[in-house]
């Protein structure tokens, strides 16, 4: 036995104060300094600049828009501008050329009591010291309030970002935004130091710029009759009214009611300025050859055959084989490049269905004048064709990942989205291409947030393991795509991409995984900064809760509240909580079986996600006699597409193996499967639980002749849970999953009677 002295006690006892301290000084940073991105360095000054309507801003010449943007921003707090001047003048602000900061868009700020310095090379650099004071002032300079001073705290920081290429997407096409939204969605931007907007313009549901020498693009192409997507959103309105359309976007035309908009080109070079003064990049995607239709049905001379309608999986393109594509095309892009400034220009080239090119004598003739082997050399001959185009003007060309399928130059610039081709990244970085990264997990930002979002975004690394130090130079950075089928209005746009812009954000500035936990808490006081923005932000999720719950004799459900101004109401009707449901008592006692819906409202009266626990009262199932079992599980794979699991039991099995992992076996390569994993889960202990499935696409696990878990259809990533209560021994169990095309993901984990969830033990398995 080993006894400790007083000596022993002291040293734990200090060394237990020191590590308390050493947290408390944290937190109280984080409370002091919510910076989000954090600065690659910071050091905590004492006392505080006091900033009043005398303070002047004084300023070196090359930083006069930086020194306007600060005085734009105090003058919110003050009601009106401060006086702006270059001479030296005692307790100032003052903007000065720092010769020193050689990194591209760096900042050094120092504030003391006396005065505010901010240093930089470039403008950009002065501007992002900008946006780190907008977040150290109090909220009310975002409402408007008008203060007699503001208060800004002792810090000195030296920052610069980790990533050149600090991006967000936004689809306008799939449903349309306004010229005020988008200046919000800068403003945002901005405000996390985010430095490229991709502006996705046309697709085959609208064209949404105007093209002065085809007038039809827009004047036919900007509109549709509600389309299957809206009819989809105006369902889920009806219990979430973030999914209504915004009726702006909505007129009456010929006896129709149409849908969308478009920008006219004055317009839209009023939004690059703004972008521009905010030193944020605005890049355009025509996106070609495939996802014309809108463009086809105004000129249907650019296809093969003159038809315009989907195929199996996408809409028919354009045709790379006829001059007259080339000159529409070229035409286009000549008035885009008059409008974007940018020295980028984004061609799509994804999901392009290639079949009637094989049908066209015009290909036929091309492909054997040009050697060109097969259709996707054919693509790569329009796409390489309009790079050159691109380079004679100026510009560079941003192509979706599939653009390298046929053959791509070096020049080209990849953007890489498709998950289930996790090499195409690394091909284009051996091939020496630059490359974005844009996965669809975690940085699809229309896919349906969850509690694990924001955690899988932040610790996402755009460098693909299998690339050297020199290799990974060519991934300049990131950005989250926002496509928006399913987001018919701003409010639902907000929800979607906020708070996961922030992750992402520090993500690709201070690029460090270890302050994810400073993170969280200086996200919690963002989130007032969000309220005066009128940001409709995803309020966070309600913890620890199951989709699915069991119990023996009676249930109880507490739910800590994740922001402390939050209440958390529930009903047992079936209907939706409201402002006036009853609150969440602690803990609530459940004793039949019977739905709760619980759900977290601000004290503004905004409501968070619906949750609907469903409560099932049964007795502890039973184990079954197996004969002596053999260790992993039986599997059957199905080399097909399927919408839904069930559609696998009358499918032809194409191969048979054995497994003690649930997941998507490395040898799988088919874009489309289902596989059956079945046999027997060997409990050690009676107990409640619970089992937590992931899967892209969809699964359903099944616990004796229960469901326990329904994760099925064609979906994203995502998590379901539920629970059964098990007696100790063997249980029949079975797996469903299928994967339509995609994110290739599948994990089951587990916990009993309230455990933390993890991986399902090996032994555990059996057949």
């Amino acid at each position: 036995m080993k006894f400790f002295t007083s000596k022993h006690l002291s040293f734990k006892l200090i060394a237990l104060l020191i590590f308390s301290s050493i947290i408390n000084a944290a937190a109280q940073e984080s409370a002091r300094y919510p910076l989000i991105p954090y600065p690659a360095k910071l050091i905590a000054g004492k006392g505080a600049f006091i900033i009043t309507s005398k303070t002047n801003i004084v300023t070196a010449p090359q930083f006069k828009g930086e020194a306007d943007e600060l005085n734009d921003l105090l003058s919110k707090g003050f009601g009106k501008k401060l006086s702006i001047t270059k001479n030296a003048q005692p307790h100032a602000i003052k903007l000065v050329y720092a010769a020193a900061l050689t990194a591209p868009e760096a900042y050094r700020l120092t504030v003391t009591a006396q005065r505010v310095i901010i240093g930089a090379k470039d403008p950009a650099g002065v501007f992002h010291a900008i946006e780190t004071i907008r977040q150290l002032l109090p909220v009310s300079v975002e409402e408007g309030t008008a203060n007699k001073q503001l208060s800004l705290p002792a810090v000195a920081i030296e920052d610069h970002p980790a990533y050149e290429w600090r991006g967000m997407h936004l689809d306008v096409s799939r449903h349309f935004f306004s010229i005020n939204y988008l200046e919000k969605f800068i403003d945002r931007m901005a405000l996390y130091k985010m430095n490229k907007l991709h502006l996705h313009l046309t697709d085959d549901q609208g064209w949404r710029i105007e093209i002065k020498k085809y007038p039809k693009l827009t004047e036919e192409g900007a509109w549709r009759t509600f389309n299957n997507q809206d009819s989809a959103c105006m369902k889920r309105a009806v219990d979430n009214p973030d999914f209504n359309i915004d009726k702006e976007h909505i007129i009456q035309r010929d006896g129709k009611t149409l849908y969308g908009g478009f920008y006219t080109q004055e317009e839209m070079k009023g939004v690059i300025a703004y972008a521009a003064a905010r030193h944020i990049d605005i890049i355009p995607e025509i996106d070609m050859p495939g996802h014309m239709m809108a463009a086809i049905n105004a000129y249907p001379f650019l296809t093969c055959n003159d038809e315009n309608k989907f195929g199996t999986l996408f809409s028919k393109p354009i045709c790379p084989c006829n001059e007259n594509t080339f000159e529409f095309a070229e035409n286009v892009f000549n008035e885009i490049m008059e409008i974007f400034p940018s020295k980028y220009i984004h061609i799509g080239g994804d999901e392009v269905d290639r079949s009637d090119w094989a049908k066209s004598d015009a290909c036929k003739a091309l492909m054997q004048k040009e050697g060109i082997k097969d259709l996707p050399a054919l693509q790569s001959y329009f796409i390489n064709r309009m790079e050159k185009f691109f380079n004679s003007k100026g510009r560079k060309m941003i192509g979706w990942d599939e653009i390298i399928e046929g053959g791509v130059t070096k020049t080209a610039i990849i953007m890489y989205w498709r998950t289930w081709v996790p090499d195409a990244p690394v091909k284009a970085a051996k091939n020496g291409n630059t490359v974005i990264m844009t996965p669809g997990e975690p940085l699809y930002f229309d896919a349906q947030p969850d509690q694990y979002s924001v955690y899988k975004v932040y610790h996402f690394n755009p460098i693909p393991k299998a690339l050297n130090k020199q290799e990974a130079k060519t991934i300049i950075g990131a950005q989250a795509n926002i496509w928006t089928e399913m987001i018919p209005s701003e409010k639902r746009a907000d929800y979607m991409y906020m708070p996961r812009m922030t992750a992402l954000a520090e993500m690709l500035w201070t690029n460090d995984q270890n302050k994810y936990d400073s993170y969280t808490k200086r996200l919690v006081q963002q989130y007032n900064r969000m309220d005066a923005l009128k940001i409709n932000y995803r309020l966070p999720d309600l913890p620890g809760l199951l989709n699915e719950y069991v119990f023996t004799g009676e249930g109880k459900l507490s739910i800590a509240r994740p922001l402390p101004n939050l209440s958390i109401r529930y009903t047992t009707d079936g209907l939706p909580p409201t402002t006036t449901s009853p609150e969440l008592p602690s803990p609530l006692t459940i004793s039949k079986s019977e739905l709760v819906k619980v759900a977290a409202f601000t004290p503004a009266g905004i409501r968070g996600d619906i949750y609907s626990l469903n409560y099932t009262q049964q007795q502890m199932l039973g184990p079954v006699k197996i004969a002596p079992p053999k260790p992993g599980l039986a599997c059957s794979y199905y080399k097909a597409y399927f919408k839904e699991t069930a559609l696998m039991r009358n499918a032809k099995v194409d191969s048979t193996f054995i497994t003690d992992k649930i997941e998507v076996p490395s040898t799988v390569k088919a874009p489309s499967f289902g596989i059956n994993y079945k046999g027997y889960i060997d409990v050690p202990a009676d107990g409640i639980y619970s089992f937590y499935l992931t899967c892209d696409d969809g699964g359903v696990l099944r616990i004796g002749n229960n469901i326990t878990v329904n994760n099925d259809g064609n979906h994203s990533a995502q998590e379901r849970s539920g629970q059964i209560a098990l007696k100790m021994g063997a249980h029949p169990f079975a797996l469903d999953f299928i994967e339509g095309g995609g994110g290739f993901k599948l994990l089951l984990k587990y916990s009993v009677n309230g455990s933390e969830p993890k991986e399902i033990p090996v032994g555990w398995l059996k057949h």
